[in-house]
């Protein structure tokens, strides 16, 4: 069974920064994408960033353009979100997802087929 594991959430005062972390565990898998999602209280699960495992071409909400930061390792297959700045509204369970493919839209959900369980970060003002 294909997992992937989030860590590095947790409370914050705004202001603050984290680093989250995803990596796989379980069954061996390839994918040639990962991204980064969260889902606030009440929300819509939606998407933050992105990055292709080959030549590391991220894409980014608007939203979080110049405090969010998606960066790989890909010895480690482990992809990592830096979160600076955090503000009260970052406020949500963020979740990592692997893709199969490189073509389709990266901002989309449903390209992506392997979820993790989520990492709860909490930004108190």
């Amino acid at each position: 069974q294909v997992q992937l594991v989030e860590s590095g959430g947790g409370l914050v005062q705004a202001g603050g920064s984290l680093r989250l972390s995803c990596a796989p565990s379980g069954r061996a898998f390839s994918s040639r994408g990962m991204g980064w999602f969260r889902q606030a209280p009440g929300k819509e699960r939606a998407f933050v960033a992105a990055i292709s495992w080959s030549d590391g071409t991220t894409y980014s909400a608007d939203s979080v353009k110049g405090r969010f930061t998606i960066s790989r390792d890909n010895a480690k297959k482990t992809v990592y979100l830096q979160i600076a700045s955090l503000r009260p509204e970052d406020t949500a369970v963020y979740y990592c997802a692997a893709r199969s493919s490189l073509f389709g839209s990266w901002y989309s959900l449903s390209m992506y087929s392997y979820w993790g369980q989520g990492t709860q970060v909490t930004v108190s003002s």
